[in-house]
Formats: C-alpha cells, structure tokens, sequence
C-alpha cells in the first residue's frame, strides 16, 4: 500500500498521508474513515463529499472524529453529504448530528430515498484522493488518488447529487 504524499523509496519522503490500496474488514474501513478524516484539515480540502446508503457503520459518533471535523470546518469549506437515508445517522450518531447543527451553514445533505442500493454509490471524494466501498456487507473499500478514478467517481456523486432531494435538515420545524 503506497499513500498520498509519499514518493516510494525516496528518502525523506512526506509522511503517509492518505492510505491508498485495498482495504477490507469492517475495522479496517472505520480506521479509513478515522485515518481521512484526521488529514482533511492538514489537507485543505475545501470541499468534501461523502456518500453511504446510510451512514450506519461510519464512525461519526466518535470523539476523535468530531474533534478532526472541527480542525477541518471553517470559512469557504463545504461538506456535502448524499445518502438514500439518514434515519441511522440521527439513532445511531449523536456527536455528529450536534456538529451538523452548529455547522449548517457549511454543510449540505441529499437523500435519494428510492435508488436501488446496489447502484447506490458508498465512498469519499476529495480534492486530492477518494475511496469507494465495494462491498459494504464485508468492508471492501477501494481508495486511490488516480486523476482519472477521482474525476469519474467524482461524477457519479454529482449525477446522483442532481437527482437527489433536500435532506438531513439542523432542526425540523414542527406545526
């Protein structure tokens, strides 16, 4: 496994940023989630793009993982997050749907309730790398920071971001 930032065999080389290669096993993809979120902020990413069926086995309830979301937001820096639903995220991820509330004006959700999950598309993109879940039952994930795989899957999320509705709001309205 090579990461991002890091020339092979160089001597003095950066140190590991993101973790490219295959990954599998449900503990190896939550550390993946831990491992990237962690670099968003020494990155720079401005814009972030995550999308799961439904979020239900990421780790965003963690601490660790809060605190690197909150080294990462800030001014000009936007998080969009598309999912076919998002009941799991509010049972299941109670840190984190605090921090979308504090931070909803850099942050955006979708939800396309009725596509097919097997079509669905599970994964993370960034400006500089993306990982995609292949197979989400056994933690088959996929990340690289090929020019060419990052721009075609940064394509399907924007397909499916167009068909997608308004979701995931910081505070419903009750009448």
């Amino acid at each position: 496994m090579t990461t991002v930032g890091e020339a092979p065999g160089a001597s003095g080389a950066q140190p590991p940023l993101f973790p490219v290669g295959r990954h599998e096993g449900r503990p190896a993809f939550a550390d993946l989630i831990r491992q990237t979120f962690a670099l968003a902020d020494a990155c720079g990413w401005r814009d972030w793009w995550w999308c799961d069926a439904d979020f239900a086995d990421w780790p965003l309830g963690e601490r660790v993982v809060i605190e690197s979301l909150e080294r990462w937001v800030g001014q000009g820096r936007r998080l969009h997050m598309l999912a076919r639903d998002f009941r799991s995220v509010r049972q299941r991820h109670a840190r984190f749907v605090q921090w979308r509330v504090r931070w909803d004006h850099c942050f955006e959700a979708r939800a396309c309730p009725g596509a097919p999950l097997d079509d669905f598309p599970q994964g993370m993109w960034t400006p500089t790398a993306c990982w995609m879940r292949l197979d989400p039952v056994h933690g088959v994930v996929v990340a690289t920071d090929n020019p060419q795989r990052r721009t075609a899957f940064q394509q399907e999320l924007r397909g499916w971001w167009a068909k997608a509705t308004p979701a995931f709001p910081a505070t419903t309205l009750g009448l």
